[in-house]
Parts: C-alpha cells; sequence; structure tokens
C-alpha cells in the first residue's frame, strides 16, 4: 500500500492511477491523516442492475407515513453540518 498525500497525488496523477490499475492501494492523506484510499476495480464489484421486482406504477403513489422523530430532519441535518 503506497501512502501520498495531496499534493503528490496531484501532481502525479497519471502514475498513481497506473500503480492502483496494477493491482495497488493508495492512500492519500492530508497532513498524514489518511483521507481516501484509492483501490483497482476488480470483477467483484461490479454493478449488477436486476430487473424491478414489480412494475413502478404500484407503487409510483405510495405514501409514507412521518417518522416522528421529535426533530425535524433540517436542524438535524445542521447540527450534523455544525460538527464538521
Amino acid at each position: 500500500m503506497r501512502r501520498v498525500g495531496i499534493a503528490e497525488f496531484k501532481d502525479q496523477l497519471s502514475r498513481h492511477l497506473r500503480a492502483v490499475e496494477a493491482g495497488e492501494e493508495v492512500v492519500v492523506t492530508d497532513h498524514a491523516r489518511p483521507i481516501a484510499r484509492v483501490i483497482p476495480v476488480g470483477d467483484e464489484r461490479r454493478v449488477v442492475i436486476r430487473p424491478a421486482s414489480r412494475p413502478f406504477r404500484e407503487v409510483r403513489d405510495r405514501v409514507y407515513a412521518p417518522a416522528n422523530w421529535g426533530i425535524n430532519s433540517t436542524t438535524l441535518l445542521l447540527e450534523e453540518r455544525q460538527a464538521r
């Protein structure tokens, strides 16, 4: 596994992507803190598209009951964003 800083990753992007293509993992760091991992795409990660189990017209007008969380979702979102 190769660890590289953001600046080096950007400067040598093609070289790092060739290494990933060859099977190596690259961990991108920001001030020695890992922030991303670039890994090769394997056959096991391929997206499989399956046909729908029922037609969309059967579920199109479905209405779900409110979650009743006791707090509205906008407030939760703002709290989560402030924590960053």
